[in-house]
């Protein structure tokens, strides 16, 4: 049973994945309720159905007490029948009508709303661009993709559970009062009145305020997420008071603002008690005056008493629950900053995917500053020829990991083109110009998953020979069966931690150089491809890299210039722009940037620093 209102929508349905979602509230709700549309028409039918059972069972106890003013024997023997039928729709329809109204709700729609919103929102983050991911803590993004859809899930939940039957509920006791006597609607609908304006009170405030306080529930999770993953440097530095002042900065702007929506709260509890003391004494002192005066009975007066109770008591909840939806709407809100935000590095309408035979590049006028006036590249124009090997040099900030990041296209440039056989990168898509591509990194980050999986990456499809393989060719295999992680998995199933922490430099970098061995892509960029790596590790995987790059078209950048000296050609860059190149030999003759970085490199490192002779 359970299971049939669970398979009612499915969260992970089609959709049309747009780059530009709704970024105003109600249409961005809008768009994710779409497939829930008709289950939502049944919710609110049988929340209307719900509570009219329930006014419909008030006045029938005040005919109870109307009846049973008679003879007992002659009570029975005139509604003995409807007695029996009334008992059997309290114990069986009742709970039918109410636990049908509750799976709808509770197994139906709650658990799959949230997943499908966590679902696309997750979905479309992850169609962003590297750039957007390094604009932002990842901590902060993590925690509205998380926040938003439960949020969402309770906003829905208050509408139905709450709202929609407390409305009922209300329009029902109107009904009944008005039935009874017309005069008794008077004082409930002057109470209407002053609960509106309280509400129209609570409700412009309470949204902007629960905003605020959410936006400031991401900062401190961005804050904290941020000094965990940065653990290493926060211990060497030792940086633990900075941290924390810096953590108690946002955690106190969370506690501010959070008193802030508390105050709202306070002020509505205090006024609703007055408000509710003025409904009680209005409709049920009514009721008891014109009783006294025989316009009603006594029926009328414990149904009045028994309507207004149960208003007294509902108007903490519907007050609550209207609160708590515009509240969760101000978590959707804040969420809405991250979920909402256009994808703006998109394929062309007519991309097609690479068609890589060669591997020949050309850059043709590559301009790239990030938004800035300086930095990154300027008129950049460079052929590769397929199968050549370049090495980049030159100072940090010279433009070398901006090359790279723009032939990924990670970002699209500014001014230029690069075309890889002829197709501009931008022209094809994103995932087959990645696919054909392959990577070591300075900075070997690994998922928080098993070394097998973190391989497996570069080639999901790859057998475990071919892993292995790889392993082995990487000089990693051996380190990787030694592994045991506290779980007690061993080998390729032993998880590394996050960012592979639970691995050394050395040991991170060889499993990257493994999985780029596996992928086996036919353009290879190498960024200190073995910067991490020790001098005698290093001289035996040089054979392993220079064995990778044959047949390959390969860029290395390397600040250790020994990596680099067997390269076909060698790229010195300074402000963006290439000033000098050739192999080895030729620019050490030349006397130039390179020689200067030869002759006075440290430990074979390039002096970053280091300014040219004039």
């Amino acid at each position: 049973m359970f299971r049939f209102f669970e398979n009612l929508v499915d969260p992970y349905c089609d959709y049309p994945q747009v780059d530009r979602p709704p970024t105003r509230l109600w249409p961005f709700m809008n768009d994710y309720a779409r497939p829930f549309r008709s289950i939502f028409v049944v919710a609110a039918f049988l929340s209307l159905v719900t509570a009219a059972v329930e006014i419909a069972l008030i006045r029938i106890m005040g005919w109870v007490v109307d009846i049973l003013a008679g003879d007992p024997a002659q009570v029975w023997a005139d509604h003995g029948n409807t007695l029996i039928w009334l008992a059997v729709f309290v114990l069986l329809v009742r709970p039918l009508l109410q636990g049908i109204d509750v799976m709808v709700l509770n197994n139906g729609i709650m658990p799959n709303f949230g997943t499908l919103i966590r679902w696309r929102a997750h979905r479309h983050v992850l169609r962003q661009s590297v750039g957007w991911f390094e604009n932002d803590f990842a901590g902060r993004i993590a925690n509205r993709i998380m926040q938003t859809p439960p949020a969402a899930g309770e906003a829905v939940f208050q509408v139905f559970d709450a709202l929609t039957y407390a409305a009922a509920y209300v329009v029902g006791a109107l009904i009944v009062l008005g039935g009874a006597d017309p005069r008794l609607m008077i004082p409930l609908a002057a109470w209407l009145v002053l609960y509106g304006l309280l509400m129209r009170w609570t409700i412009r405030r309470v949204g902007p305020a629960s905003e605020a306080a959410s936006d400031a529930r991401s900062e401190v999770t961005g804050r904290v997420v941020d000094a965990y993953t940065n653990i290493h440097s926060v211990k060497m530095f030792a940086h633990h008071d900075n941290e924390m002042a810096y953590a108690k900065e946002a955690i106190d702007k969370t506690r501010s603002t959070f008193m802030r929506e508390m105050r709202i709260y306070t002020v509505m509890d205090i006024s609703l008690v007055f408000l509710n003391g003025l409904l009680i004494v209005g409709v049920v002192g009514w009721a008891i005056a014109l009783w006294m005066s025989g316009a009603a009975s006594a029926g009328i007066v414990a149904a009045a008493a028994a309507l207004t109770l149960r208003l007294n008591a509902m108007t903490g909840w519907i007050m609550w629950a209207l609160t708590s939806f515009f509240r969760q709407l101000g978590v959707v809100a804040e969420g809405m900053e991250t979920i909402a935000q256009p994808i703006t590095l998109l394929d062309a309408p007519d991309a097609k995917p690479l068609s890589l035979e060669h591997g020949k590049i050309e850059i043709q006028s590559l301009t790239h500053h990030y938004g800035r006036k300086s930095g990154g590249l300027e008129s950049l124009d460079l052929t590769i020829q397929p199968g050549e090997k370049i090495g980049l040099v030159g100072r940090s900030g010279a433009g070398k990991t901006t090359l790279v990041k723009l032939l990924l296209r990670f970002y699209d440039a500014e001014q230029g083109k690069i075309l890889i056989d002829g197709q501009d990168i931008q022209s094809v898509t994103q995932d087959s110009l990645r696919l054909n591509i392959g990577m070591v990194q300075q900075e070997s980050s690994l998922l928080h998953r098993s070394v097998r999986d973190n391989l497996l990456y570069g080639r999901p499809d790859a057998t475990e020979e071919e892993m292995i393989a790889a392993a082995k060719q990487a000089q990693a295999h051996d380190f990787i069966l030694d592994l045991q992680d506290p779980q007690g998995r061993m080998g390729y199933d032993a998880q590394v931690g996050e960012r592979g922490v639970k691995l050394s430099g050395g040991q991170r970098q060889r499993v990257t150089l493994a999985r780029v061995i596996l992928k086996n892509a036919p353009i290879l960029l190498l960024d200190e491809a073995t910067s991490a790596l020790d001098s005698e590790v290093e001289a035996a995987i040089q054979d392993t890299l220079y064995g990778m790059m044959q047949g390959k078209t390969v860029i290395a950048i390397a600040h250790r210039l020994s990596t680099i000296a067997q390269m076909d050609r060698i790229l010195v860059l300074d402000q963006g722009r290439i000033v000098e190149q050739g192999n080895h030999d030729a620019l050490l003759k030349r006397g130039g940037l390179y020689a200067q970085f030869w002759a006075r490199q440290s430990g074979g490192f390039i002096d970053p620093d280091m300014r040219a002779e004039k």
